[in-house]
């Protein structure tokens, strides 16, 4: 006797619910790097205006700090930090994540950011490639300037962020956000999709 059919959209929340709780599992392999203190390291809000500008190039900025080999523990643990933070972002890639103050995701977009712009501060100030550096820096600040950017505000501007202390998006939050939700059951959809294409692939043909 067959079992009685899954309906696809149970599948789908299911799949939604699965993908949200394996976040803190999928980060982790990203922690651990560092044996020192597990005290935790401050580091200073941003403008919701520096935000949007430093979004653009936290590539660069980890590209150049992954590329230091004189590092400290300091500056290891703000640049896992970033990258942590990041993925519990979904890695940018929600939309209006930066620009929306309302997304479930735009707090955690301030701490992974201002981890980045600590990185890039603490490069200035460390024995690594100083052009490289100066010159990702100038771009920032002329970027900052010719916008009149870095004065512009929203509830999370004046938060300060700790590495001890990671930003988990609130699932309540991403269900009545309709952007965030969106995004999330498309993604579900394709990869649903995807696996039921693959499957059907896969399925052995039937002699006639």
């Amino acid at each position: 006797m067959r079992g009685k059919r899954q309906h696809p959209s149970s599948v789908l929340f299911a799949l939604f619910w699965l993908m949200l709780s394996s976040w803190p599992a999928s980060v982790a392999a990203h922690g651990g790097g560092s044996s020192g203190s597990q005290a935790g390291i401050p580091i200073p809000s941003l403008t919701h205006g520096e935000m949007a500008v430093i979004a653009p190039y936290y590539g660069r900025i980890v590209s150049l700090a992954e590329s230091t080999s004189d590092t400290d523990e300091t500056f290891r643990r703000l640049l896992n930090f970033a990258q942590i933070q990041r993925a519990y972002c979904l890695w940018g890639l929600m939309p209006d994540s930066v620009s929306d103050e309302e997304s479930p995701f735009n707090e955690c977009s301030h701490a992974y950011l201002a981890a980045a712009k600590a990185v890039l501060l603490q490069m200035r100030v460390m024995k690594v490639e100083k052009a490289s550096v100066d010159d990702l820096v100038s771009d920032i600040d002329a970027t900052l300037v010719r916008n009149n950017l870095s004065l512009i505000l929203c509830k999370f501007s004046g938060e300060n962020f700790n590495t001890a202390d990671l930003i988990r998006p609130k699932l309540a939050d991403i269900a009545l956000h309709a952007k965030s939700l969106v995004a999330i059951l498309s993604a579900s959809l394709l990869v649903l999709s995807g696996l039921w294409l693959g499957a059907r692939a896969l399925r052995p043909q039937t002699q006639p």
